[in-house]
């Protein structure tokens, strides 16, 4: 780290949307409400897969991580992001910020190859269904998960840490609501060319193969709905995947519009307000898109909701 990053150390100044006073009272009020729903919502998934025991299949496995992701993504950017919003205060410190730099772009990245490995997992089941267990085995599963957090961790690293050796000549102000690479990189005082290419390539990977993926696997599984007779059978496999193609394209289509934006002042309120959007909104809405669409969860929810009130009965009467 070099000297002129000294004065970074003291921590940093999220702009955010301080210039708009009446619109951070009411986003902090918004942004409650979506935490809350992230939270009880995606909660009730992992807690409803793993009570019900047929639930305990590849794909509710890898749904339990897609939550377990989400209610981490949240949690590392709205804390503090409601600290700012409800106070003059907008600062964050040092150590807070390098942290939040570094979990954002991990679990960023970690959804992205996530969003891929569970559109496999549906094309192994539309596509090869008389195998999907034997392919996706939980010896499987569980490497492909360790494998994605693993290179997700790599990337970020990497990215991270060439964007915080860049001297920012005692640049502390962040034109966002949170410690964003593109933020951190615009604030370096010499010419970034170098980590924007790296940044670039590593995009294509994380971002655009996964995708390019996706998109072929449900190239095939589009062949292999059509192939079927029945109408019922179509309906089942549209239903299987439908919960999980809508996701990706509330999530991919969020980042792709995003950062396709040209980086002039009349796009800086806008970019905010689509990273709000997916960092915020599509972690709630995640669990509504998988339960409205799938009767094993609406099932296994419904258990978990009897479960619950029998218990709250059962210690009134022992009360009594």
């Amino acid at each position: 780290m070099g000297q002129n990053n000294h004065t970074s150390l003291h921590g940093f100044i999220l702009l955010g949307f301080s210039d708009h006073p009446k619109l951070e009272m009411v986003l902090s009020g918004v942004v409650t409400l979506f935490y809350f729903i992230t939270w009880v919502g995606n909660t009730a998934i992992i807690l409803a897969s793993l009570l019900d025991s047929h639930l305990h299949t590849p794909m509710y496995f890898f749904l339990r991580n897609l939550s377990f992701l989400d209610l981490c993504f949240t949690t590392s950017i709205i804390p503090q992001m409601l600290v700012n919003l409800w106070g003059p205060d907008k600062t964050i410190s040092y150590v807070g910020c390098v942290t939040q730099l570094y979990v954002y772009m991990w679990l960023g990245s970690t959804e992205c190859l996530l969003l891929a490995v569970m559109s496999y997992d549906r094309f192994t089941a539309i596509c090869k269904p008389l195998h999907y267990l034997v392919i996706m085995n939980p010896h499987l599963c569980l490497k492909m998960i360790i494998t994605v957090w693993s290179i997700s961790l790599a990337n970020s690293v990497l990215l991270c840490t060439l964007t915080l050796n860049l001297p920012r000549c005692g640049n502390n102000l962040l034109d966002h609501f949170l410690c964003e690479l593109p933020a951190m990189v615009k604030i370096a005082c010499i010419d970034t060319t170098t980590v924007e290419m790296s940044v670039f390539a590593l995009g294509i990977v994380i971002v655009l193969t996964p995708l390019g993926l996706i998109l072929i696997s449900y190239g095939y599984i589009a062949k292999a709905v059509l192939r079927i007779k029945s109408k019922e059978g179509q309906q089942k496999a549209i239903n299987t995947c439908g919960s999980h193609l809508t996701v990706v394209s509330i999530f991919y289509g969020t980042i792709i519009y995003m950062y396709l934006q040209p980086g002039n002042s009349a796009s800086k309120d806008q970019g905010k307000f689509l990273t709000l959007f997916y960092t915020i909104v599509t972690p709630s809405l995640n669990p509504l898109v998988y339960t409205l669409r799938n009767k094993d969860m609406k099932n296994a929810l419904r258990k978990l909701v009897r479960v619950d009130r029998e218990s709250t009965k059962s210690k009134r009467d022992q009360k009594s």
